[in-house]
């Protein structure tokens, strides 16, 4: 998860268009990991200069 992270801060404003969402862009992403076994929702606010992981699911 932490690779996952860092590399969404390195895309910096690009990491807006990462994932699923249902706004076009910026929102809550949701990000597939691990062949559909897990998926971990982040926000990026580029104003903050920060990416947000706010959830990490595992389906095991």
């Amino acid at each position: 998860m932490e690779r996952l992270a860092g590399e969404l801060t390195a895309l910096g404003r690009d990491a807006e268009k990462i994932g699923k969402s249902p706004v076009p862009e910026g929102g809550v992403r949701h990000l597939v990991f691990l062949r559909n076994r897990g998926f971990f929702s982040s926000l990026v606010v580029p104003r903050h200069c920060c990416v947000y992981v706010c959830n990490i699911t595992w389906l095991g």
